[in-house]
């Protein structure tokens, strides 16, 4: 999600007091990862110096101008996306505690943060912003005047046994003013090796300027910096070490992770993108929660109809959902898009809550189509990556990806994010209309949370799509057949091709194949097919297999993606794509991930700009 920048350097250094600049540089090259705000800290005579601002790095910039800041040579630095509070000035990192002698930057959610906010208020703290990392500030502040001793490392240490959740943090404190301390839990941070200087970020971009040896921290780890120092501890204070490696990227490439493009590395960003949109997803009691509910829970109990509505990709995942609530809770679900709602006098009242799924919360289609439903008296709610975006803020309820932002223009790691957050609607539906037991509900959230490792498995063993997309580089056309759940990954398999390789492509209910499709079938032609699992209780799994044979028998090339250990599909397959075993209705967060990575592997073979689709803008703000 966000960037984050630390440095140290020595009093001796050439060069040095120049902490500001470093920041300032790594911020800019974090720039790619998108943020709504930005923040810099620095200790210099024996004091905290902070400057934020919302809205874009040159705002911080010319609040620096007004308000300089004294030489320096320890500092850290943040760009934020918005998650616990919207993007303002007073939300921007850094976060003060300890009398404003402590700075804390974030990246992550805190899932108990509510939790430890109400105990730190009842011990006499004030709060200043909505962020879950000020409650980290404070905490790690109250550690360092009492329990630590004014040791910040072990304050640090103290902190983070108390969180829970994904989060990176970095602190420096007035009274210890030639160290950065960070921790890190599900959440990356690196560290930069230089002479006489030391460096951390969220990834090399925050340092690649200034060198390229460094050291990865693992999972649960709290590394403590200096000028000629890099001392890691586990946060049970046992002494450890991080995996060293020299970075061989230039600039440009860091900004991607070492990918050739955005859409590659957002590809691999995916399995964190759906564990963050999972993450927080439970309230002290353990029950499930929305980010922001302006509706009254029993208003919602009395819902009588749900009318997805999204454009593209994010109508597809609106497409999966229905499923989903469909199954869970008893309601009827109806998937509209957009553009098309309003102008059709749709039946919507008082009882209708009316979803709307948008990456960036301002695609002008959904959010006049959210405006249309509100002056119905329907009740609204967003699904949305952005926060602080229109379309959040003008509906009723809100459930945030937390996927951090996408930078290319056809959405990966969004479309999972989205059909993720989609169940957790489901499922929070169901608890609060009593459709399912508790323990049901925590056995499809602890399925969910097996999904991110299931994805980087797929993304670990992906040469072999790779290596099809370079044999199919001319293929003029792909069909794509799915059935249930499988059916709008289909069509999210054909919208991939489309925007991407700029070739007719095409996706089916299976089921329709013998309704007219099966007229397009000839000698050679691709055919995809999304295979249901066998084990559904209503499994449709025979009748696609079926529809693999019908096609195979009339010359179509059979390109299968299936659940690991279903042998009835290679027989009639030229290409087998197994993907790990889940829930039938979880199997698009898997059986989408091959016909990605196949859409930008064709895409790039054609030596396309698989990044700035041609035609296509990342958000459309017109309708």
């Amino acid at each position: 999600m966000c960037g984050i920048v630390g440095y140290v350097a020595s009093a001796d250094r050439v060069g040095a007091p120049r902490a500001l600049d470093v920041l300032l540089e790594g911020l800019r090259r974090l720039e790619y990862r998108g943020y709504d705000s930005a923040g810099v800290a620095t200790i210099a005579d024996g004091q905290v110096a902070a400057r934020k601002k919302a809205g874009k790095l040159v705002n911080l910039l010319d609040e620096i101008d007004q308000a300089p800041m004294a030489p320096a040579r320890v500092g850290i630095g943040h760009t934020r996306w918005a998650t616990h509070g919207g993007p303002t000035d007073e939300n921007a990192h850094p976060h003060l505690g300890d009398g404003s002698r402590l700075a804390v930057i974030h990246n992550g959610i805190i899932e108990n943060f509510t939790v430890l906010k109400a105990r730190l208020v009842e011990a006499g703290e004030v709060f200043e912003s909505q962020t879950d990392t000020e409650v980290a500030a404070k905490l790690i502040g109250q550690f360092y005047r009492g329990e630590a001793a004014g040791d910040l490392t072990e304050a640090m240490r103290l902190a983070v046994n108390e969180l829970q959740g994904a989060f990176t943090l970095l602190a420096v404190h007035a009274d210890a003013p030639e160290q950065v301390v960070a921790a890190r839990r599900n959440s990356p941070l690196v560290v930069g090796l230089g002479e006489g200087e030391n460096f951390l970020g969220s990834d090399v971009s925050g340092f690649i300027d200034f060198t390229r040896d460094a050291v990865e921290l693992e999972q649960d780890q709290i590394v403590t910096i200096t000028a000629d120092d890099v001392a890691i501890i586990g946060f049970d204070g046992v002494p450890a070490t991080g995996r060293r490696f020299y970075v061989d990227w230039d600039a440009a490439a860091a900004e991607k992770g070492g990918f050739d493009t955005f859409m590659e590395k957002e590809i691999h960003d995916q399995p964190k993108a759906v564990e963050d949109t999972l993450l927080g997803r439970s309230d002290a009691a353990g029950r499930l929660s929305l980010d922001e509910l302006r509706i009254d829970p029993q208003d919602l109990k009395e819902v009588t109809k749900i009318m997805v509505i999204a454009c593209g990709t994010a109508a597809y995942a609106g497409h999966v959902a229905k499923y989903a609530i469909e199954h869970w809770c008893r309601i009827p679900v109806e998937v509209e898009l957009a553009h098309e709602f309003r102008y059709r006098d749709p039946i919507i009242d008082s009882n209708t809550l009316v979803v709307s799924i948008s990456q960036s919360g301002e695609t002008m289609d959904t959010l006049m189509a959210v405006r249309y439903a509100k002056e119905q008296g329907a009740k609204t709610l967003a699904i949305c990556n952005t926060n602080g975006s229109t379309i959040p803020r003008e509906s009723d309820a809100v459930l945030y990806l937390h996927a951090g932002p996408e930078i290319a223009v056809a959405s990966t790691k969004a479309f999972l994010a989205m059909i993720a957050a989609s169940y957790v609607l489901g499922l929070y539906l169901a608890q609060l209309r009593g459709q399912m037991f508790a323990e049901e509900i925590g056995d499809v959230m602890a399925d969910l949370g097996q999904i991110p490792q299931k994805i980087q498995q797929i993304l670990d063993q992906a040469d072999p799509i790779r290596e099809l997309a370079r044999a199919m580089k001319d293929t003029p056309s792909v069909l794509f057949l799915g059935r249930h759940v499988g059916y709008p990954v289909a069509l999210e398999g054909a919208l991939k091709l489309k925007e991407l390789a700029y070739i007719h492509a095409e996706g089916f209910a299976a089921g329709e194949l013998k309704h007219g499709p099966i007229a397009l079938i000839e000698p050679g032609q691709p055919v995809f097919v999304v295979v249901p699992s066998p084990h559904g209780r209503h499994s449709v799994h025979s009748k696609v297999v079926s529809n693999i044979q019908e096609v195979r028998a009339r010359g179509a090339k059979t390109i299968t993606v299936a659940e690991e250990g279903d042998e009835a599909v290679t027989e009639f397959s030229e290409e087998v794509f197994f993907v790990p075993e889940t829930q039938p209705l979880l199997m698009p967060l898997l059986t989408t991930v091959p016909l990605q990575i196949f859409a930008c592997a064709l895409a790039a073979e054609k030596g396309y700009d698989v990044d700035q689709p041609r035609n296509l803008a990342k958000s459309v703000t017109v309708e």
